[in-house]
């Protein structure tokens, strides 16, 4: 709750209270604990205190008992010895509710949340398709082919055709985006698929969210409490720590720079941290350190939940300075090493064992430190954590429909729509790369046909020739040999009658013969 303006967390065993001051809080922190010691409590009292300051709040529920915050908290004689304890009714705490929002990745319990496969990125993309180096190379290749050929990536329909479209044209592309394996593209496609059936196409998608959505504030100035329901999107780890990761670079990359505020513009609670660092790569475990690194002067304040301290890289872990220890466990050497170091990240406070007391901390205690005014941080305190002042527990499913849909972004979100983007596009490509085949073929078989009827009808004109021509001759030989047998007769006759009739007869039949005989000889010689 807020209490002269700062954010009360807890108060020691000897009445002090553990105040953060909301000009520090965009400077980062850690809830840690083992399972079952509060740390679900201490996001809630801390969500509801940042609303009290007009601050916008998202987290995840993993367990779908934080969605109450939405209704004001019920009495109870627990509640009670609390309020007593903590001397909250002097200090003016009440029973409240808080403005909330619930979404879902998948559109069950929550209003739909989507973004598009070009607004995930390359990188982020390839993370929660599990690619190896090589895949991620080629997603990045994919994207670049994108780009330059203007194809709009929506949903995993476009990037299946993108890559398929790569792979059936990798001699084309190689020579700019070099060798495009086919097999690497079957890999790639087969991850997508198993996203699909995960229900994990149902987040990409129009229309996508719009961050600014996330910073609004009640008609009486409570900042919303923006939920997004994980309890089934938390059986694939990839995807939820993803899009956390993906949310808050877009917050990274679209708010301006402020520098230090008298509080932040929103903060953010990354549940089950631990799910975020686990089997990254290096270049991405670098890209989240920039993030969280610079996202403070965007006016954000980032705060990891998870077991254990250690299940945050150091380099991220030296950038939060609110810690809040909750009760961790050691059964084992490796588990008290991680329990000393998470007592030494604290100053040592004279009046007790940091390391011993962390071991014997009971549900709802938490050893904490914070920056003070002068931005220096405080020592260890031990500190029992305030009740929260919404309802506990979870909600039935008639609340949580109710919530859904008298939202007033229900209407905004609640249907996807399916633009015309890279799929249409190159589904029309092949239509029009198709057809045009086709005609080329139909157009090169009609060709084929005419020039088979060109060439049959100049034979056809040949033989006709060749016929034409071999019948004049025959009749020009025909009408020689008679003129010739006609001439040569009557020569024989003229000769042979010297000799009477007989010799005339002899003669002319003689003159005849050797007359045709000449003109047969003529004429063979005109054929050659």
């Amino acid at each position: 709750m807020l209490y002269d303006g700062k954010i009360w967390i807890g108060t020691t065993d000897e009445g002090e209270r553990a105040m953060l001051l909301p000009k520090m809080a965009n400077r980062h922190g850690l809830i840690a604990g083992a399972t079952g010691t509060g740390k679900t409590i201490t996001l809630k009292v801390m969500a509801e205190s940042f609303s009290d300051l007009g601050v916008p709040v998202f987290f995840a529920d993993v367990k779908g008992d934080l969605a109450a915050t939405m209704f004001e908290g019920k009495d109870s004689e627990d509640m009670q010895r609390r309020i007593e304890k903590f001397g909250l009714e002097e200090a003016g705490w009440d029973y409240d509710s808080y403005p909330t929002t619930l979404y879902d990745l998948f559109g069950k319990n929550g209003i739909p949340l989507r973004t598009t496969i070009s607004e995930m990125g390359a990188p982020l993309l390839s993370r929660i398709l599990d690619l190896n180096n090589l895949q991620t190379d080629l997603m990045s290749v994919a994207f670049k082919i994108a780009d330059d050929q203007d194809l709009l990536l929506v949903d995993t329909k476009d990037l299946k055709a993108l890559l398929n479209y790569m792979g059936d044209n990798n001699k084309e592309f190689a020579a700019e985006y070099g060798n495009i394996a086919k097999n690497s593209i079957g890999a790639m496609l087969r991850a997508i698929v198993a996203l699909e059936s995960e229900g994990g196409d149902q987040f990409f998608g129009e229309p996508g969210i719009n961050i600014h959505d996330w910073f609004t504030t009640s008609r009486d100035g409570k900042g919303m409490i923006s939920i997004l329901d994980s309890q089934t999107l938390i059986n694939n780890g990839r995807l939820y720590s993803t899009f956390l990761l993906w949310m808050l670079s877009e917050l990274f990359e679209t708010l301006p720079e402020v520098g230090d505020l008298d509080k932040p513009k929103m903060v953010f609670f990354f549940d089950e941290a631990h799910l975020l660092f686990s089997g990254t790569s290096k270049a991405l475990l670098d890209k989240i350190e920039q993030v969280v690194k610079l996202v403070r002067s965007k006016g954000v304040g980032v705060y990891f939940v998870t077991q254990n301290p250690r299940d945050v890289p150091d380099n991220v872990l030296a950038q939060l300075n609110t810690k809040i220890e909750h009760g961790l466990r050691a059964y084992t050497p490796a588990e008290q090493r991680a329990v000393k170091a998470a007592a030494q990240a604290f100053r040592e406070n004279p009046a007790f064992n940091t390391y011993e007391t962390i071991l014997a901390l009971g549900t709802g205690e938490a050893v904490i430190s914070y920056l003070g005014a002068d931005g220096i941080p405080t020592v260890a305190q031990k500190v029992n954590i305030l009740p929260p002042q919404s309802r506990m527990g979870s909600i039935t499913e008639s609340e949580r429909e109710n919530a859904i849909k008298s939202s007033v972004l229900y209407t905004k979100y609640k249907d996807p729509v399916d633009p015309d983007s890279a799929f249409e596009f190159l589904e029309r490509r092949g239509v029009e790369m198709a057809e045009a085949a086709a005609a080329a073929a139909a157009k090169a078989a009609e060709e084929k046909e005419a020039a088979k009827a060109a060439a049959a009808a100049e034979r056809e004109a040949q033989k006709a020739k060749e016929r034409e021509e071999a019948a004049r001759r025959r009749a020009a030989q025909s009408v020689g040999n008679t003129v010739a047998g006609t001439v040569g007769r009557e020569v024989g006759k003229t000769f042979g009658g010297k000799f009477g009739k007989f010799g005339q007869t002899i003669g002319g039949n003689i003159g005849a013969s050797l007359g045709r005989g000449v003109m047969g000889t003529l004429f063979n010689k005109l054929k050659k």
